[in-house]
This record gives C-alpha cells, structure tokens and sequence, in this order.
C-alpha cells in the first residue's frame, strides 16, 4: 500500500479532531473529542490549560487509531491547524508559564503609550489615533507585560497555539507563516516578522528574540518526535508539514483560491473571505490575513458574534425548542429552520443590525445592535428569521466593500462553519446575496485545507490549482429565489444600509451616558 492518506489535526474551539483524508479529498476516517473552550477565573477572562490542547490532541488521534482500519503505514505526512488569536508563554524547555490566553478572552490593558513619532503624527494626521490605540489595549502580550511582569520577563517563546502544538509535535519552536493572526509585530504584506521601524513594536512592545521561526505553507515544520509518537500514536519521523490558522484552511478546503469565489464562514464570529496575490486593506489599517496558500492573502471581513447569534436565541428565547429536542435526542438548533420557514421573507418589516458585539473599524467600538419595525404580528419566528437576514445583509455589505477595494467581483459564494448546514440560512443567503451558496463536500472543511498544504507540500499533488480540483468539490447548491431577492435588495438599500449611520450619533450618546461600550 502506498503513502494515500493525510493526517490532518484540527484543534478548534470547541472541539479537536483528527481526520484522515486520501489524495481525492474523501474523510476516510475521524475522531473528535470535545473542548471545554475555556475557562472565566474573572469576568470577561478565557483561559485554558496548555496541556489540555496537547492531551486533547492526543486523546483525538488515539480514538483515530482504534476505530480507523486505515493502516498508520498508508499516511504520508501530518498538517496542524487551530484557532485563531490564543497565546501561551512558555520559558526555555518549552514549559508553560501561564494559562493560554484564549482568543475569546475580553480583557484589555487601558492607559498605555500611544504610538508615537513619525507613526504617531500619521495616524493623527488620517484620524487613526484611536483604531490604533483599541488594538494596543486589546493586545495580550501588553496585559502580560503590564500585569504580570515577572511571566513576562521568564517568557522564552512567545506563541500561538499552533507553535506550541507545533513545538510539542516536532520540539522545535517554529510556526507556519499562515497561523500569525493576532496582536503580535507580523508584517501582514510581507509576511513575515516587522522590519524594525515598524509602528508593530511600539504597538505591542517585545524582544524580537520572543517570537518563533517562521516558515511558509507547505514547508516542513520538523518531524513526529519519538516523545509526541508515545503520547499521540503518530508514527514518530512522519512529516509535520505547515498548514493555516483555522479560517485560512477552512477557505481552501472550500475550493475558494480565486479572488471571484466568496467564502462565508458562518461560526462563532462570522465572515467573509477572498484569497488574492496582491495585499489589499478591506478597512483601512486592518490587513488581510495570511492565507494557506504561500504567498497569497485573506482578505477578510468579520461580524462579530456572528453565528453566536443562533446560540444567544437559543438560550434566551427557544425554550420549547430545547424541551422538544430533548425528548427526541437532537440538537435544538435542528428544529429552527421550521421556525425560519413560519415567516415570509424580509420577516414582516422586523430588521436587525447584527452588532451584539462592536468592531474595532466597521462598526466603531459604539456601536450596539438594533432591531427595528416590531408590530402585533411579529413572534420569535420573526425575530429568529431577522437575525439570520440581519448577518447576511452585514456579510453583503462587507461583500461590497471587498468589490470595491479589490476591483474584483464575487461571482459565487461558499459557505461553511456550523450555521452552513442549515438549508434555511443557505437559502436566505443566495436571495439576500442575488448569487448562488453552495456548501463543500464535507463539514470539515478547515482540516480538508490541511490536508490540501500537506498534499503539495509533499509533492503528491504538483500545485494548489490541482489540489484544489482533485480534493475539493461541491456539495449542495442553492439558487436564489428571484422574487425573494426583489423583497431583500429593497430592504437592504433602502432600510438596512442606512440604518447603522443614522442610528450611530445615538450610539454614541448611549455610551456616554452608561459607559458601555467603554472607549479604546
């Protein structure tokens, strides 16, 4: 038997899975062991054992080995990707210092200084002053520093989740370019670390000595050590070949390597995707983000709570639901799409702005969320179906703003993440975006892109043009429903795209008035 088959790890926030993909893109085997995402010591704090991840991880790939008949001979290399943004501080044998700081984690270090010289003048002068100093103060590298000055001063390796899974495969303290998302000094356009001069090491202040090797997707990352091989039951000397963070993987993994196919990923924080070769800024001073293809760029536009949205309705407003699905042994969120299916399209008037939770540029850090045009009529299905309509009109609206920047038109669009499997939320796409959604071949998509970097990486598919054709295809496609669409596009240009402008001198004033949200 030949090398046909990929080990791709996928360390998320909920969960961990170990997969095993063959050459034409088919799941041939997987296990999966659930997360606790994190814990709350304080308010508003997210923070997880760093050992948990490896032992998680290790726990995923020993469940694979014993319900997979794929022999562990067959597999040719490894890919790793995780989530996105969480940090571990780790001393000179690559022990833990601290809990990992999860990419959830609210905390922010206020009062720092700001940016200054030729910087600082440029981006008073562009009225940026503030964009800059709200990603100071979300920094965590700063709230270590300023709060825990000794774990700061004992810090060897600064890391992201994806190096210190990395360092505890293969022992050696090294990244892959396509995992540096985060609030570290990575030059987004050159990808790879700051020039010294750059505005980054003011931003986020660190001895360069901190950070790890960097090396491109598809590169060799090391190999299984005997150590990882013991705990993991990886054959110790397969290669660990560089992949992406999560989200890059999971657009990859989705077939989308053209500038014209839209990737939505419709998860905890909802988005939408691009990969193009030239560097562009959807919003000005926020970068697209490395993508899983070498060289190339994400650009990416965030809701945030995105798809959280579905669970807060769960909690707060889908009792029956969850009393139904316990009796019959199913997950609630199975029976919302007779919910969506009780309401006409456009919900009755009721328009949401899905802003649970501000952005740092688009929306401003004022702004709230919104749901206008209640009437007797409207019932929870109402308001269920207009969040769904609410994110897709921002997920448009970002679509537009992409068009705009890059001179490139989204003709198609794939969608991904635990909302893309259900067929209502595809089908409120396609009319809200006037083009068809389709969904990948498999759920797990992120671990698919994986497996795709280690497949060129290893020579066993030539480029990703043919990685992409050979491992990815499409699963179901929604066409948009043209009358639908009329009721959308009107709601959409003449209520939705007004709405945050008109409603944000209000915003603003609640916030002065409450405090929350507090100023950057």
């Amino acid at each position: 038997m030949g090398q046909d088959y990929i080990l791709a790890i996928d360390n998320g926030t909920q969960s961990v899975r170990a997969l095993l993909f063959d050459l034409q893109g088919n799941l041939a085997a997987q296990a999966r062991v659930p997360l606790v995402p994190y814990v709350a010591p304080h308010p508003g704090w997210a923070e997880q054992d760093p050992d948990y991840y490896w032992t998680s991880l290790c726990a995923a790939c020993r469940k694979l080995w014993q319900e997979s008949a794929i022999p562990k001979e067959a597999i040719a290399g490894v890919a790793l990707t995780t989530q996105r943004g969480t940090v571990i501080n780790v001393d000179r044998d690559g022990h833990p210092l601290r809990p990992a700081m999860v990419w959830l984690d609210q905390r922010r270090t206020e009062g720092l200084r700001p940016v200054g010289g030729l910087w600082g003048l440029a981006f008073r002068l562009s009225g940026m002053t503030g964009t800059v100093a709200r990603l100071q103060a979300d920094g965590e590298a700063n709230w270590i520093r300023t709060h825990e000055p000794d774990i700061w001063a004992r810090t060897h390796k600064y890391l992201f989740l994806s190096g210190y899974l990395t360092y505890r495969l293969t022992g050696r303290l090294v990244d892959s370019v396509g995992a540096q998302v985060g609030y570290v000094p990575f030059d987004y356009k050159g990808l790879r670390w700051a020039s010294k001069w750059d505005w980054k090491w003011q931003a986020v202040p660190m001895d360069p000595g901190l950070l790890p090797e960097l090396v491109p997707p598809t590169d060799r990352l090391g190999e299984i050590t005997p150590e990882a091989a013991e705990a993991s039951g990886i054959p110790a000397g397969l290669p660990l070949i560089a992949a992406a963070a999560d989200k890059a993987c999971e657009i990859v993994g989705a077939g989308c390597i053209e500038p014209h196919i839209g990737c939505l990923s419709y998860g905890t924080t909802a988005t939408i995707n691009t990969t193009h070769r030239r560097y562009v800024e959807v919003i000005p001073l926020i970068p697209p983000y490395p993508s899983a293809v070498p060289g190339a760029y994400s650009l990416e536009v965030q809701i945030y709570r995105g798809y959280w949205m579905v669970s807060w309705f769960k909690h707060e407003f889908a009792h029956e639901e969850q009393r139904i699905a316990e009796e019959r042994g199913i997950e609630a969120e199975q029976l919302f799409d007779d919910l969506v299916n009780q309401v006409p399209p456009g919900s009755m008037g009721l328009i949401l702005q899905p802003y649970w939770s501000p952005g740092i540029k688009v929306p401003g850090p004022e702004a709230k969320g919104a749901i206008i045009g209640f009437g007797d009529v409207h019932t929870r299905a109402h308001m269920y179906r207009a969040i769904l309509e609410g994110l897709a009109y921002a997920l448009r609206e970002a679509k537009e703003a992409t068009e705009r920047r890059s001179h490139v038109p989204i003709t198609e669009l794939r969608v991904c993440g635990g909302g893309s499997q259900s067929d209502a939320a595809l089908q409120i796409t396609a009319d809200i975006f006037g083009l068809p959604a389709s969904r990948p071949h498999t759920y797990e998509a992120s671990g698919l892109g994986a497996a795709i970097d280690a497949a060129v990486g290893l020579g066993l598919h030539p480029d990703f043009e043919t990685a992409v054709r050979e491992m990815t295809r499409l699963g179901r496609t929604f066409e948009p429903d043209p009358r639908n669409r009329e009721v959308y596009d009107g709601l959409y240009r003449r209520a939705y795209l007004p709405l945050y402008r008109r409603l944000k001198p209000l915003y603003e004033e609640i916030s002065k008035v409450t405090g929350y949200p507090g100023k950057a």
